[in-house]
């Protein structure tokens, strides 16, 4: 339990770095829930293990099936977990993709990776879908 505490914390760290560098270039989420239907922006969310543990650790037992292209978390047509949200939704903004973008993304995986390498737990890079169904089972680590 101990790791799990130090895995949130760090993933916490990062995603403030991740927003301070997003402040740095003025990339900041307007949060309109646009981007949060999928299939009609034409994107797809990634998460790694990290996120989807500090996402469980936060949202708790009420992780939601994905039965189509739209987030499970968007209601009303906003986010309702936007706190916790992951590092593409952070990064990524309803204005046009930007070599800037790429290069956070890159980076915060690159922190999520070695998160996963320093304490020994499976490093997973998937769409949204399939994590939020690796949560409800509970099979994440065992993966």
């Amino acid at each position: 339990m101990q790791k799990d505490s130090q895995i949130i914390k760090e993933v916490n760290e990062i995603y403030l770095w991740l927003d301070e560098q997003l402040a740095e270039i003025d990339r900041s989420c307007r949060a309109c829930g646009k981007c949060c239907d999928f299939e009609a922006f034409g994107h797809r969310l990634y998460v790694t293990t990290p996120e989807l543990m500090y996402f469980a650790k936060h949202v708790g037992l009420t992780i939601k099936d994905m039965p189509s292209g739209v987030c499970p978390y968007r209601i009303s047509g906003k986010c309702s977990v936007y706190s916790y949200r992951f590092s593409g939704c952070r990064i990524f903004t309803c204005g046009d993709d930007s070599e800037q973008e790429h290069q956070l993304c890159e980076q915060a995986i690159g922190k999520f990776k070695a998160l996963c390498e320093e304490y020994n737990i499976p490093y997973h890079y998937m769409y949204l879908k399939p994590g939020l169904e690796l949560l409800r089972s509970g099979d994440l680590e065992k993966s």
